[in-house]
């Protein structure tokens, strides 16, 4: 389950353009890169990539296991090292279980690529430009800085901050903290991209797919930005923002290498290995299809209303809609013999009005509703009993807005349990490569998207196909489905 906030990109930190002339003698690789082999000349370094590890694989949801999945990265890995100037260094790649878009690098040669990152791009030659992009950074011995941030979630996060007191919303933060990785400076940015780009050339690789990956990222934050799924936190994209500029240097680079067609995609080997890998969501945060919200496990579901959008994390559901108005949704444990009426009144309400506490029932399971303020805001509060859980849906809105209670009576009616066969059909998205047979379209194909309310614009971009492109009889692409 994740909370809105604010979106992140894939290869730079808002370059301008730059005379690069002046910088081609800091281009090459360090002569003493921290990697696996040679940790005992960098003792601390490298013990702060083992040490952080642990921690990078609980915060992305740990490790992604899929044997060709991992054959076919490691090729790529083993591609570059090749052409290295340091080709005795070692690198530990890690595929994270993480629908984010992202790819990161800490000293000690750990290197991550996230299975969101994946799942984005439509070649070898892209995944390449990347990885070599992360492996520059630690070849050059650029250090990593990690830091705690919060995501600022203008209308979401004032239904956390607002209606809960401090000790139980600060509990949260530290649970949804997220680690901003790589934020390097503009220079370091810049030579990790020379260097890798020249890196994906020597090794047979279409040098112009960084640029291309580049273009795939914007698309990506465009239609984030429009979906409303706008808490990427985690995404590589939050500290190498695509600008025009940054794109046009990553052309500079490849032209540099040869004429566009030099090297290869070796798409049909990515396409082999990506067939088939989980996407979106996994069974222990629950689903979303379009504005309805299954949690298999832990057997409800509930719809938001149109022109709501869901954005789903470990800890909380959020949706936003119109007019400022939000729904949050999570779980807590109810003390054995509490009433729902007496735990609404337990504390864990900021600004409730206790006159509006009400026992009920919804859908046949006990409830009970409140309303509270803070600012200039109003709350609907409606807790629900399923067997030893008790579930909580804060609705926010503007004071005054006529939109609070119909908002929360529509996603709160439809709140129920979900039967045993029902868990048991629900299953989770994942990528498939299909070839276009004759008399299909891009619109037919898209029509069998699962999962978005979007098909067609989420077929074109995780296809990359362009504005008036179109596909070609025999061609293989990627959908969605179960």
């Amino acid at each position: 389950m994740t909370l809105p906030g604010m979106l992140l990109l894939v290869l730079l930190s808002g370059c301008q353009a730059l005379d690069l002339s002046k910088q081609e003698a800091a281009l090459g690789p360090s002569a003493n890169p921290v990697t696996v082999d040679n940790v005992t000349r960098n003792d601390r370094l490298a013990k702060l990539g083992a040490e952080q590890h642990p921690r990078i694989l609980a915060t992305y949801g740990g490790e992604y296991k899929d044997p060709k999945l991992e054959r076919m990265v490691a090729k790529i890995v083993g591609n570059l090292t090749l052409v290295s100037e340091n080709p005795n260094q070692t690198y530990r790649i890690t595929i994270l279980d993480s629908p984010n878009i992202n790819a990161f690098a800490l000293p000690g040669g750990y290197v991550y690529v996230t299975r969101g990152l994946l799942g984005l791009a439509n070649d070898s030659a892209e995944v390449a430009a990347v990885i070599a992009h992360e492996m520059a950074h630690v070849t050059a011995n650029h250090g990593i800085q990690r830091q705690q941030w919060e995501a600022e979630a203008a209308i979401a996060g004032r239904v956390v901050s607002e209606v809960l007191h401090d000790d139980v919303a600060g509990r949260e933060a530290l649970l949804r903290g997220k680690l901003r990785l790589a934020q390097f400076s503009r220079n370091q940015e810049l030579q990790a991209d020379a260097v890798g780009i020249k890196m994906i050339g020597e090794a047979g690789y279409d040098p112009f797919a960084s640029a291309r990956f580049l273009q795939s990222m914007e698309a990506y934050q465009s239609f984030r930005s429009v979906s409303g799924a706008t808490d990427a936190s985690l995404d590589f994209l939050a500290t190498h923002p695509a600008t025009p500029q940054r794109i046009e240097l990553a052309m500079g680079h490849a032209r540099r290498i040869g004429a566009p067609g030099v090297g290869t995609t070796d798409r049909d080997s990515f396409l082999n290995g990506i067939d088939g890998i989980l996407y979106g969501d996994t069974p222990d945060e629950g689903y979303v299809r379009g504005r309805t919200f299954l949690h298999p496990k832990l057997g409800v579901t509930f719809t938001v209303p149109s022109g709501f959008d869901i954005d789903n994390s470990a800890n909380a559901v959020m949706a936003t809609g119109p007019n400022e108005v939000a729904i949050r949704f999570d779980g807590a444990q109810l003390a054995q013999g509490s009433s729902l009426t007496d735990y609404i009144k337990s504390g864990w309400v900021s600004g409730l009005d206790e006159s509006t506490v009400r026992a009920t029932t919804l859908n046949g399971m006990p409830a009970a509703t409140a309303r509270a303020s803070a600012d200039r805001w109003q709350f609907d509060i409606v807790v629900v009993s399923a067997g030893e859980k008790v579930y909580r849906f804060l609705t926010a809105a503007p004071k005054g807005s006529a939109a609070l209670l119909p908002t929360s009576q529509a996603v709160t009616r439809s709140f129920r349990i979900l039967s045993p066969a029902e868990q048991a059909t629900i299953k989770p998205l994942r990528i498939r490569v299909v070839t276009v047979k004759p008399g299909e379209t891009i619109g037919t194909l898209a029509a069998r998207m699962q999962g978005t309310d979007r098909k067609l614009d989420l077929f074109r971009l995780l296809n990359a196909i362009p504005p008036g492109g179109t596909i070609s009889v025999g061609g293989r692409v990627k959908i969605i489905s179960e």
